[in-house]
């Protein structure tokens, strides 16, 4: 995933630099005057600049709206400012009344954020429920501590190249996932095991399918959504580890095993800018990724870029999973405007300000509400015309949200996602020479040492 700037820098080679370039990253503030209180917003700069834009000013029309003055900074993910962002406020009890959370950070301050049931609960109302995965990462003992945020929330479909699947796969994705709500011929039979068949094939030509395998998010996010369609669940709901004598698991390991063998060698090493540039240079057929990929390659006017098309997971026997990787909206208990911060944030998650929010970022801006999956910018973004049609979920993909180790605890889950453990596995396999059983004996051990905190 690349960060939408003029540059050609990617967001790995941004965060090479030094601490103090990251910190200099410019801070946008926007006031709207009103006698009504005052709401400090700490929002995450967004990876297409427009996206801020779009913050900035439905935060002014609310403030003039409410008479509420609204201070909007952008705070960057660069050098992680944003996380040490919110371990300074937590600490000091002072800052901004809202600050956006990244995935597994609303479990980690839940004690200091305000319940936002009451705003949810409309939102539910008044949109359908949340997407399973967003609940269970903003709801601790029952009670929503923060609210899924629609500004930087991404899912991690297929993108694939139209011409090197259909040349060397045989696979016609443009028919198989149109730009319309229904399947095509072959959706059905868009399976894991198809899928290997493709990247056996496209291997073979020289375009192999272009799959981190190292700790990085993509990486990670995309083998925990692999494994949840095999039923490999890691650790259960109550964080106990189930890798032992886990049928589901062997499975899936075996699966990933045979997969890795023809991706290129190097992915044990990739970043999460890797897989854009194999799929923007034509070195590889198909990644998963969120639309910053074609929309940079679109930008720069990339060779092929106009062949690019998004689709759904393949399916396993549990189902269609496809990684997801939100942000949250949260308000800290200390702040003194937490009426206003909830009225602010309502109104930033109606279905009005989502679309501008999506529309502004050229469609990579995900709502929590599967009710609002067929905002207008996925049906014209392009070339082609429709090329992220099939980024948010649709009613016929057939296919839920997936989060890595989930059901597991949060602060259990957050230690095997951050560590890798699910690409770790297969790596001591694949690369270290392990057998299995030993790999499966180290992701055990692992995981009980992070159980037993």
């Amino acid at each position: 995933m690349q960060r939408i700037t003029r540059s050609a820098l990617t967001r790995r080679q941004v965060l090479a630099g030094s601490a103090l370039a990251a910190t200099a990253v410019p801070i946008a503030h926007v006031s709207a005057q009103g006698s009504a209180g005052r709401v400090a917003c700490g929002f995450w700069d967004h990876w297409v600049p427009a996206g801020n834009g779009a913050l900035r000013e439905l935060c002014t029309a609310w403030g003039q709206k409410e008479r509420v003055d609204v201070q909007v900074d952008f705070i960057t993910s660069v050098g992680r400012q944003n996380e040490l962002t919110i371990a300074a406020q937590a600490q000091s009890k002072s800052g901004h009344d809202i600050l956006s959370f990244p995935t597994w950070f609303p479990a980690a301050y839940a004690e200091q954020l305000e319940p936002v049931d009451d705003v949810v609960g409309r939102l539910i109302a008044q949109h359908g429920p949340v997407t399973t995965a967003a609940e269970y990462l903003a709801k601790r003992g029952g009670k929503w501590v923060a609210v899924p945020a629609v500004s930087g929330t991404q899912m991690k479909p297929c993108l694939a190249r139209i011409d090197h699947l259909k040349q060397h796969a045989g696979i016609d994705v443009q028919a198989m996932w149109p730009a319309e709500d229904r399947a095509g011929p072959g959706a059905d039979a868009w399976t894991w095991d198809a899928f290997l068949t493709a990247a056996e094939k496209c291997n073979a030509a020289g375009v192999p399918f272009g799959l981190p395998m190292g700790s990085f998010s993509d990486a990670v996010d995309w083998v925990g959504a692999l494994f949840t369609s095999f039923g490999a669940s890691m650790l259960d709901a109550n964080g106990a580890v189930t890798v032992r004598n886990n049928p589901k698991l062997r499975a899936a390991v075996d699966y990933m095993v045979r997969l890795a063998k023809v991706l290129p060698n190097d992915v044990w090493a990739w970043d999460d800018a890797s897989n854009n540039r194999a799929i923007q240079s034509g070195r590889s057929a198909l990644i998963f990724n969120p639309p910053s990929a074609y929309a940079v390659a679109r930008r720069d006017n990339m060779a092929g870029h106009d062949q690019q098309w998004t689709f759904p997971m393949p399916s396993g026997p549990e189902g269609r999973f496809v990684p997801y990787l939100p942000y949250f909206w949260g308000i800290w208990n200390f702040s003194r405007s937490k009426a206003q911060s909830k009225s602010l944030l309502e109104f930033l998650s109606s279905r009005e300000s989502a679309e501008k929010q999506t529309t502004t970022s050229a469609g990579y801006d995900i709502p929590p509400f599967p009710s609002m999956s067929n905002f207008n910018v996925w049906k014209t973004e392009g070339p082609p015309t429709g090329v992220v049609f099939n980024y948010p979920l649709k009613a016929h993909h057939n296919a839920r949200t997936s989060v890595a180790f989930q059901p597991a605890p949060a602060e259990i889950a957050v230690q095997a996602y951050t560590q890798g453990i699910n690409t770790g596995l297969i790596a001591r396999i694949a690369q270290g020479g392990q057998t299995v059983d030993q790999a499966m004996a180290w992701a055990e051990r692992e995981l009980r040492n992070f159980a037993r905190g």
